[in-house]
């Protein structure tokens, strides 16, 4: 089981912020987050949200019902390592876990096989983190994913925004807007992820991995676990291989690291290759989230 205190402890973020002048831990460039922008804007956005909505096995609320919960409330917090977001796992011995996120949408809807296939080889269990416009891009690569015994798939949200309550932003992307949206975005790629895999995922990680405290709350009341990181890998698929090798290398027990899964010319997988053989010499096994 997750320990409650390891959750809230403050996140070990790794590496230094690039020339851009900040470290993130989203998706791509600037330029990569101006196209997640304009996509968030267009008609498909919200294309199958109104789907009807049943009530959740795990809080019998519906998705209606929780974002009336929050209506006007106002959040006091902002980040990626606040209360009730899991950064750490209670591990025995030295455990680690590895999470992939794909994004999705233009730019984002490639898949770095050469990464996928180092995972498979070497049998290291991880929980990918995949957004709806990137399943929809890859919906027999997602099937396939989601058949292998090794990976978990996560939630990664529907149009991969921060998730707030009052249109927050992070690194340039503006966040849901009030409670009904951020249910929308958790809510919208929690139904695709049922449909495509038969069972409800049971983590969830929002678009830059940025959250307020009532948008944790939310998506906990949907039924789903927030999962930050305590390594920041590849620092949002812009991170060299050297700096993904020496971030990874930095890992601790019970850590979970956060790199990219859609950027095959990144330097994510090439420095994967050169760290987790590295880790596990180091008397490190890799598990999935517990």
């Amino acid at each position: 089981m997750l320990d409650a205190g390891l959750s809230r402890r403050r996140l070990l973020t790794a590496g230094a912020a690039l020339a851009a002048g900040f470290v993130t831990a989203g998706c791509g460039s600037a330029t990569g987050h101006a196209a997640d922008r304009i996509a968030e804007t267009s008609p498909d956005r919200t294309a199958g949200l109104a789907a009807t909505k049943l009530p959740l096995t795990s809080t019998g609320m519906t998705p209606d019902a929780v974002a009336a919960k929050y209506a006007g409330k106002k959040p006091q917090q902002w980040g990626t390592d606040i209360p009730g977001i899991i950064t750490n796992f209670n591990a025995t011995g030295k455990q680690f876990a590895v999470t992939f996120d794909a994004c999705g949408g233009p730019g984002n809807n490639d898949i770095d096989e050469n990464l996928l296939s180092l995972l498979i080889a070497q049998q290291i269990p991880a929980t990918l983190f995949v957004n709806r416009r990137w399943i929809d891009a890859n919906q027999a690569r997602a099937a396939q994913l989601a058949a292998n015994p090794l990976f978990e798939l996560g939630n990664h949200g529907t149009a991969h925004r921060p998730l707030s309550v009052n249109g927050r932003a992070a690194y340039e992307i503006k966040g849901t807007g009030s409670p009904q949206e951020a249910v929308d975005e958790v809510w919208g790629n929690h139904e695709r992820l049922v449909a495509l895999t038969g069972r409800a995922p049971r983590f969830f990680r929002t678009g830059t991995a940025h959250y307020d405290e009532l948008a944790v709350s939310i998506v906990q009341d949907l039924g789903e676990t927030p999962v930050g990181f305590s390594i920041n890998a590849d620092l949002g698929a812009t991170a060299t291989a050297a700096q993904v090798q020496a971030n990874m290398l930095k890992a601790q027990s019970g850590g979970i690291s956060l790199a990219h899964m859609h950027r095959p010319k990144s330097g994510t997988g090439p420095g994967m290759y050169n760290s987790i053989p590295a880790l596990r010499s180091n008397g490190f096994a890799f598990v999935g989230l517990p």
